[in-house]
């Protein structure tokens, strides 16, 4: 048998080859020595396994050199406290939850407590536009370029589906909004040889008010379901400026309050793992050398598994 390619897995090399650099330039921007920190947070989980792993192994290295100790944070619970970190918003609230990889409502009552009302049973949001972008042959990630060609579209040209509005409760699909969409842009080069500019800024307009129709009608019944003072988005897709005026009506129209991140803690960053690991170190938590990269890790450890989870459990 070949031994393994040392590049087998390229992003978890340059994880390991550069987050000691990473620290090292956060710490001088910053104008701080580790002897000014109380402790090491660090993303334990879920996501890809490579990149999780050389995370957390860095971070246990700098734990034991420092003495410091160290917690572990999903990743996801970055997402659902960042109000906290932003606006020090109390508990509870409502966190729409909706990225490249992840789409689910949270009912957040503590740094730990986590309620899911509904998720996506396959793609996420951003995984829909990230896909619908590479149909189009625009580039990735797809989301920023899809709202940028929306932006002179015509949303009502196409008539895309709403998936799953048809049903009740909070469950979300995006799988047959990308299929309707590859469909159509298969008509348009079948009878007319190709694709036009025009063509293309439509079927993004389309998309996106798909997306944003169905993301707020989900959110209407997920504030009926478990009403709260405040309504938040977090993830990647946040930034999208359609999907956050319909969130902000739906809100107001509950009588809720909106937030969202400001861009650039809509995507995964440090910031948001930092707070999380402030929250949990506050309530006591900390973690042993023991700390484990996990691939999958469900905020809501007692709601029951999405459709599509694979054989490894339940994502998120």
């Amino acid at each position: 048998m070949p031994a393994p390619s040392r590049t087998s897995n390229p992003a978890a090399r340059a994880h390991a080859e550069r987050l000691d650099l990473a620290v090292e330039q956060a710490l001088a921007q910053a104008g701080l020595g580790l002897d000014a920190l109380a402790g090491i947070a660090v993303t334990a989980g879920p996501g890809l396994i490579g990149g999780v792993m050389a995370g957390v192994m860095c971070a246990k290295g700098i734990a034991a050199g420092s003495g410091l100790p160290l917690v572990g944070v999903n990743h996801l619970a970055g997402h659902a406290l960042t109000p906290r970190l932003t606006d020090g918003v109390d508990f509870p609230y409502l966190m729409l939850l909706v990225s490249g990889g992840h789409c689910q409502f949270l009912r957040v009552d503590g740094p730990d407590a986590f309620t899911r009302l509904g998720g996506t049973i396959d793609d996420a949001p951003g995984e829909a536009f990230d896909k619908l972008a590479k149909l189009l042959a625009l580039p990735q990630p797809g989301g920023p370029h899809v709202e940028a060609e929306a932006a002179s579209g015509d949303p009502h040209r196409f008539a895309l589906p709403r998936p799953l509005l048809d049903r009740p409760g909070c469950d979300l699909s995006f799988s047959g909004l990308k299929t309707a969409a590859l469909r159509q842009r298969d008509a348009l080069i079948a009878a007319q040889g190709g694709l036009h500019a025009a063509d293309r800024r439509d079927l993004c307009a389309a998309f996106q008010l798909a997306v944003a129709e169905v993301l707020a009608e989900k959110s209407r019944r997920a504030l009926a379901l478990s009403p709260v003072p405040l309504l938040a988005v977090a993830g990647g897709v946040a930034a999208n400026s359609q999907i956050r005026a319909a969130l902000e009506q739906v809100a107001s129209q509950a009588g809720a309050r909106f937030l969202a991140p400001p861009l650039a803690l809509c995507t995964d960053n440090g910031a948001m793992i930092a707070w999380a690991g402030i929250e949990r170190f506050r309530l006591g938590h900390r973690d042993g050398m023991d700390l484990t990269a996990r691939p999958r890790w469900p905020l809501d450890a007692l709601a029951a598994p999405m459709l599509g989870h694979g054989k490894r459990g339940a994502k998120a």
